[in-house]
């Protein structure tokens, strides 16, 4: 890793390290179940197993982010950060890797046979997933581990860009948390000491869920 790399590697853990300061800072004092649910942070020597196992070199931005906090606890968490999602174990991450790679194998094998492509593939090995949308983990974000972009996934082989960068994603969450303008267009609001991200769909919990706003 040459010097430029370094430093640029560097001021990428130190941006994510410090939006996600704030938004701990914010969630602990407005959100304390949602604050309560986030696990400990991963040690080095658990990312390196994570990454052993994915076979794909854990990018810089989710080292940084997975040292803060290592997903969420097994209770139910509504999706407290953007896109309605919420950080994943990493036994999710895991699965959902794996089931995504052998879509990604079996969509190759057909694509050889018909000699189709696509502009956007179901998956890529380099795509590692963080955040799950729905208690399912049936649809979630991935960071590229190449390019650093986010990426959207679900069960129907819907694909689509999100984020340039995982820095993006989480100085957004802590601008919009810190600045009620950019928390009512997002529609964020808390519901019994949760962070939800989005106004809930269902009646019963839309009916307790107050906007930040106001």
């Amino acid at each position: 890793m040459d010097g430029h790399t370094a430093r640029e590697q560097s001021i990428e853990w130190r941006q994510i390290d410090d939006a996600w300061e704030r938004i701990e800072s914010w969630l602990e004092r407005n959100a304390p179940a949602t604050w309560a649910s986030l696990v400990p942070g991963a040690s080095e020597a658990e990312l390196d197993a994570l990454q052993a196992s994915l076979g794909v070199r854990l990018p810089v931005g989710l080292r940084a982010l997975w040292s803060r906090r290592a997903g969420v606890g097994s209770e139910s968490t509504p999706g407290f950060m953007p896109r309605k999602s919420v950080l994943m174990s990493f036994e999710i991450v895991r699965l959902v890797y794996q089931q995504q790679i052998l879509l990604h194998q079996r969509d190759m094998e057909a694509r050889q046979r018909t000699g189709g492509a696509e502009e956007v593939p179901v998956w890529r090995p380099s795509w590692i997933p963080f955040a799950a949308i729905g208690a399912d983990a049936l649809s979630g974000l991935s960071v590229d581990a190449e390019t650093g972009r986010i990426w959207y996934w679900c069960e129907y082989a819907e694909r689509s860009l999100q984020f340039e960068s995982l820095t993006d994603f989480v100085e957004e969450m802590a601008d919009v948390l810190e600045i009620p303008l950019l928390a009512a267009e997002a529609r964020v609001g808390l519901m019994n000491g949760f962070l939800v991200w989005g106004e809930p769909q269902d009646a019963a919990e839309r009916a307790v869920w107050e906007p930040l706003a106001g």
